[in-house]
């Protein structure tokens, strides 16, 4: 028995090394489009590979995986991000959990996690070819199974080739990318960040909340990538220009009217500009004094009115600005889009159409959040893939 793994990456190595610890017997081969393989994983985490997530913090899937939830429930009860940890540390690569919850090897370094698939590769035979452009699945009639693990296209031509299987495209967008904000006054702070802070899109329930860096195109950290992951879509179909509102310090209205009021007592002749609540930074704060009170931001905690008292409060929990455009980078590592869900088996994922054709990893229409999720669904989909060949070959 024979399989083609189509597209290589991170689903198609962890796909073909499972593959051959289930069947040995199976001759397995992975066909690289690229001269390189795992360059994607080499440059995750900022070269460290945020391989998957303890998911401790996660209450509903819908939270880390705004396309493909409900699959990705189902199918965590073949293989979730415990048996991933477990997988890695029993191939060689010792994981660490950071406080965030996020998953790393404990090298601190993405080669730890390709050496592992190519050691593992050639230690049960798999052969691994690069440079192989893929127009037609019918290059690999010859084969048994065939597995598409491509990943993302920016662009639906690039799935294209798959529409004679009868698979349907969801058309792809970027997903999670920083937002250019044409803000000098925001921009001139570059290299703040804020802990805590959340993001939303007026208008709409989609908000995030995290870390928030101020950069010299506008704003970037987790919490803008989880929004821009939300809002894929409507990104996308508003040509990238919509507004977005800022909660600088993570309270509520209320609260911070509560904590601003708190300062006035216990601070009264104390200036403004030299008493920072929430833990601010004292150039945010600053910032944030001139744009909500203007020439009166030097002005002592007790003399303020209460109008301006709401101003200020109102700046640090919900202040506007105007998205337009992504960062002007490509730095988009995921899309959303790709086959459809409805096209597959979701016990296997094997495609509705044509028989002992699958697809596993970000070729499907499933896409997480930052902070291994993504990675995590790789390994995920393609553990059931190998599961699914493997029933038809007992």
């Amino acid at each position: 028995m024979r399989t083609a793994i189509v597209g290589g990456g991170a689903a198609g190595f962890f796909l073909a090394v499972n593959l051959k610890e289930m069947m040995p017997e199976m001759e397995v081969s992975v066909f690289e489009k690229s001269k390189r393989f795992l360059a994607k994983v080499e440059v995750s985490g900022g070269g460290r590979c945020n391989c998957t997530n303890s998911f401790a913090s996660v209450k509903d899937l819908r939270q880390v995986y705004p396309r493909g939830h409900q699959l990705m429930k189902r199918l965590f009860k073949v293989f979730d991000y415990r048996d991933a940890y477990q997988w890695f540390e029993h191939h060689g690569v010792p994981l660490v959990t950071q406080a965030d919850e996020c998953v790393f090897p404990v090298s601190q370094d993405s080669h730890s996690i390709i050496q592992c698939f190519l050691h593992e590769a050639r230690h049960h035979g798999v052969n691994v070819y690069t440079e192989r452009k893929i127009e037609s699945l019918e290059d690999f009639a010859a084969y048994d199974f065939i597995v598409v693990t491509t990943g993302g296209s920016p662009r639906i031509d690039g799935l294209r080739w798959l529409e004679p299987s009868g698979v349907e495209i969801i058309p792809p967008v970027p997903s999670l990318f920083t937002f250019n904000i044409k803000d000098d006054a925001l921009r001139s702070l570059m290299g703040t960040v804020v802990e805590d802070a959340s993001v939303m899109i007026p208008g709409t329930k989609m908000k995030s909340s995290g870390a928030l860096l101020i950069t010299h195109w506008g704003m970037s950290g987790p919490a803008i990538l989880k929004l821009s992951s939300y809002a894929a879509r409507l990104l996308h179909e508003n040509n990238y220009h919509l507004p977005i509102a800022v909660n600088w310090v993570g309270h509520t209205p209320m609260a911070v009217m509560d904590e601003l009021r708190a300062c006035i007592t216990d601070h009264p002749q104390k200036q403004l500009t030299s008493f920072r609540p929430f833990g601010l930074s004292g150039r945010l704060w600053d910032y944030l004094l001139r744009k909500s009170l203007g020439a009166r931001c030097t002005n002592r905690w007790m003399n303020l009115n209460q109008k301006e008292l709401n101003r200020l409060a109102n700046i640090l929990c919900n202040d506007v600005y105007q998205i337009e455009g992504r960062a002007p980078f490509k730095d988009e590592f995921v899309t959303c889009g790709g086959v459809s869900l409805e096209s597959v088996y979701p016990q296997t994922l094997e495609c509705k159409t044509r028989p002992r054709l699958f697809f596993a990893g970000e070729v499907l229409d499933i896409d997480g959040i930052t902070g291994g999720f993504n990675f995590q669904a790789a390994w995920t989909t393609a553990y059931v893939v190998a599961t699914g060949i493997r029933g038809y070959c007992k």
